[in-house]
């Protein structure tokens, strides 16, 4: 099935907002043998990230299981790749656009999971008056905080295209809608102040963001099952639902492939990127089953409790440092008690402040290789600090994250 429905209005040169959609913030350093597409050097830059090999230590779903075979972010964002590049190919979009926004598409997501982002959210709403939400995190950190080296070893901002940036701040999956269609481009990135208030500004986009949904939904059940978090009663009645519309299912790999094949066949620029009436209502109702019977576990309550005393243990020990031009001095105190976590910080704080605030030594001459946007500048204010422990604490990993608390328990 390859009929290529939107291969007029995909994202490729003969698109009228070719040109908006290509561009970048600055110009990228060039290559005179550049072989690469812009979405494709996107594509690459994203993978050679730290924010993106960090993803293979984030939690999917479960957290802390001491199983090779469990779902983890990374793992996730290569099932959406291969859901939305697959929906590219058949459907007439651009490939290359598709999986560059899958790769990043959850680079912003916090320690633990959803429920890291609820504890930051938290804390982003009490000390900034602001939400916390990781699509928007993932745009600050391709726009702010990722950064790569050029060809004469400075570290620069990753510098995307509009239309990766884009993907990545409007892909949420949780809001129940069928048949989605591109958004305006003219609305722009900077109007999104919630999780799902936009669609993407490119049919590529809405196909990550349908891709994003069916690949969790049923990788989460594997999970699930695979450590007992599912009766056979439950597994019995999850079987009904995945056979409502088709007898031969035996197992989630193939519900998927269904929703891919049903996508494939009723999506239409008139119609949007879209299920049957049918798959629809089955994908919604495997999406409740998991809230129920997954998500919403009581064996899952512990690691609630226990994410958010250690994400907010981390937080108070760090924001109650702030003194100005002299915070930097009173890292000197606690230093003896969590060398590892003001050591940490220090530095991350040393590649985003001006440099004329930055201590003289190592970190000093880290942060003059850096010709990065200095978002958190001289450290003017006490939300300017706040900011920076917030986008420091969301791009730790789970493992990393407790060994900062545990370290705070060990003195």
């Amino acid at each position: 099935m390859s009929d290529k429905k939107f291969s007029m209005v995909a994202a490729a040169e003969t698109n009228p907002n070719w040109e908006k959609l290509t561009g970048r913030e600055n110009d990228l350093y060039s290559r005179r043998d550049e072989i690469r597409s812009p979405f494709a050097r996107d594509y690459t830059r994203i993978l050679h990230s730290m924010a993106y090999r960090r993803l293979k230590q984030k939690k999917q779903v479960f957290f802390n299981i001491n199983k090779d075979h469990i779902c983890t972010r990374m793992e996730h964002v290569s099932h959406v790749e291969s859901v939305s590049s697959t929906l590219a190919k058949a459907l007439g979009l651009n490939e290359e656009l598709t999986k560059a926004i899958s790769i990043g598409h959850d680079i912003g997501h916090a320690p633990f999971g959803h429920q890291g982002e609820k504890v930051l959210n938290m804390l982003s709403e009490k000390h900034l008056g602001k939400k916390f939400w990781h699509e928007q995190n993932g745009l600050r950190f391709v726009d702010d905080l990722e950064l790569l080296e050029d060809n004469y070893k400075v570290c620069r901002n990753l510098d995307l295209t509009y239309a990766v940036r884009d993907g990545i701040i409007s892909h949420c999956g949780e809001v129940d809608q069928n048949g989605i269609f591109p958004r305006d481009i003219s609305i722009p990135i900077s109007d999104f102040d919630s999780a799902g208030k936009y669609q993407a500004a490119t049919w590529e986009g809405c196909a990550v963001k349908i891709a994003d949904k069916i690949a969790y939904v049923g990788r989460d059940i594997e999970d699930a099952c695979s450590l007992g978090f599912i009766s056979k009663t439950d597994q019995n009645e999850l079987l009904k639902i995945a056979r409502a519309n088709d007898q031969r299912i035996m197992n989630t790999t193939v519900i998927m492939h269904n929703m891919i094949i049903d996508i494939c066949r009723n999506s239409s620029p008139e119609k949007g990127i879209a299920l049957s009436e049918q798959c629809c209502k089955q994908l919604d109702e495997i999406k409740k089953f998991n809230y129920e019977h997954i998500y919403r576990h009581k064996c899952l309550q512990p690691f609630i409790h226990y994410s958010e005393l250690v994400l907010t243990q981390i937080f108070e020990t760090l924001w109650t440092l702030y003194e100005g031009k002299y915070t930097w001095a009173n890292f000197n105190e606690v230093r003896k008690y969590a060398p590892k976590l003001i050591g940490s910080f220090e530095k991350w704080l040393a590649k985003y402040c001006l440099t004329d605030i930055v201590p003289e030594g190592a970190l000093k001459d880290a942060a003059l290789s850096c010709d990065n946007k200095k978002i958190y500048s001289k450290l003017e204010t006490r939300e300017l600090y706040i900011q920076a422990i917030i986008d420091y604490i969301s791009g730790m990993t789970d493992r990393y994250a407790i060994e900062m608390f545990n370290e705070l328990l060990e003195y």
